[in-house]
């Protein structure tokens, strides 16, 4: 049994009009892509995807290309569903053949396939975009337009990269948000912080805009430390600035007094009278 059949945009991005050949494969010659993007596979989506493959079987068929050298099929997309039908015991699934000229045509095929399926956890779909950008030297705009994505997006994902990794795995793993992450990116530089947010998080059941409330608040709470510390390092030392003092009240004859404030200050002179108010302007501009 033979028909044609279209697979919608991803493959129709690289190979446009070209035409599958689709039939009833035995499982047993399909193996996994080695460029699949999904690391995490949720057991219990699988098995309840594996309850509607029993039921109804194996509605849209998996995608794959002929490894002439090995008389196989090697997966394209559908790892998924590959998994659930041999979980049910089934010994054929449905598949397109489709003709992919070479390795990098192979990766970029299943990372685009994947990504405009929307079942990839950010952290994966992440790397996706990371792999693209690295292997073919597209630009945040270019990869945009391949899959189908405002750039924002392509910028917000790969900014999680910066996180570290048991952050990476809580959103993986669906313990927290995407939100999350990037609201806790602004943390990267105090790892210990941010740990003990991610804790808070997790422990009260935080929304991302709680979450980002609690960062603002640290965030805050450092720059005025930082510009305390600036300030007081900036300050002349105590020796010195009385050492100044000591001269110019020598020199003046009146009280002096000094205020720092970091590397900035004032100096504060007192007079007696008006006959004294003009004696010091004489003596500060020189006058005889």
């Amino acid at each position: 049994m033979s028909k044609k059949m279209g697979l919608g945009q991803g493959v129709g991005l690289l190979f446009g009009e070209e035409k599958e050949k689709y039939f009833e494969c035995e499982i047993c010659k399909i193996f996994p892509n080695k460029h699949q993007p999904r690391s995490h596979f949720n057991q219990q989506e699988l098995e309840e995807l594996a309850q509607s493959i029993k039921e109804k079987g194996v509605i849209q068929p998996l995608i794959v290309t002929l490894n002439t050298s090995e008389d196989r099929y090697e997966l394209v997309a559908g790892e998924r569903r590959l998994r659930a039908s041999k979980m049910v015991g089934l010994s054929h699934v449905p598949v397109v053949v489709i003709d992919v000229e070479n390795d990098n045509s192979l990766l970029e095929l299943a990372l685009i396939e994947n990504i405009q399926r929307t079942d990839l956890n950010p952290i994966e779909e992440a790397d996706a975009y990371k792999k693209l950008i690295e292997k073919f030297g597209y630009t945040q705009e270019e990869t945009a337009k391949r899959v189908g994505k405002q750039r924002s997006t392509i910028t917000n994902l790969l900014r999680l990269h910066k996180l570290p990794g048991s952050i990476q795995k809580d959103i993986s793993t669906g313990v927290l948000s995407e939100g999350h992450g990037r609201a806790l990116i602004r943390l990267v530089e105090e790892p210990t912080k941010m740990q003990e947010v991610r804790d808070t998080i997790v422990r009260n059941g935080l929304s991302v805009r709680q979450s980002e409330k609690i960062i603002r608040k640290i965030s805050s709470e450092k720059q005025a430390t930082t510009n305390t510390l600036s300030s007081a390092t900036n300050k002349i030392p105590l020796s010195y600035s009385n050492a100044l003092v000591t001269q110019l009240t020598n020199h003046l004859t009146s009280k002096v007094t000094l205020h720092q404030n970091g590397a900035r200050g004032k100096i504060e002179i007192e007079y007696y009278s008006h006959d004294d108010l003009e004696r010091l302007f004489s003596v500060l501009l020189g006058e005889k």
